[in-house]
């Protein structure tokens, strides 16, 4: 789940930057100076951060790693969906994993 969430979250973090030149070069190009595809590309490079943090909290806590993974592929693919195809199924992927995980208690260790 850890090794999942960060690779997610860098791949994120590199198809937020890839977007964020595409939406350079649109605003470059369009009459208004503004593009949309700037603030989209912002927010996916958040949500990217949010899904890194979520990964550092895997081991100690799994149920809030896995909500803010769930969080971040999700509204990372809504934000910019054709550069976060991969980043968000890998954290999707991670982020149900951490909800669904078990965590082992001692007793169960010192049975075992």
């Amino acid at each position: 789940m850890f090794a999942m969430g960060l690779v997610g979250g860098i791949f994120g973090i590199i198809a937020a930057i890839i977007a964020l030149f595409v939406g350079g070069v649109d605003a470059a190009l369009s009459d208004t100076g503004t593009s949309s595809i700037m603030g989209l590309a912002i927010s996916a490079l958040i949500f990217s951060i949010l899904g890194i943090v979520g990964s550092a909290f895997s081991k100690s806590k799994p149920k809030l790693a896995g909500w803010l993974m769930l969080v971040s592929g999700i509204a990372g693919f809504i934000s910019i969906s054709l550069f976060y195809i991969l980043s968000g199924v890998l954290l999707i992927i991670a982020g149900f994993m951490g909800i669904f995980s078990k965590k082992k208690t001692n007793q169960q260790n010192a049975a075992a």
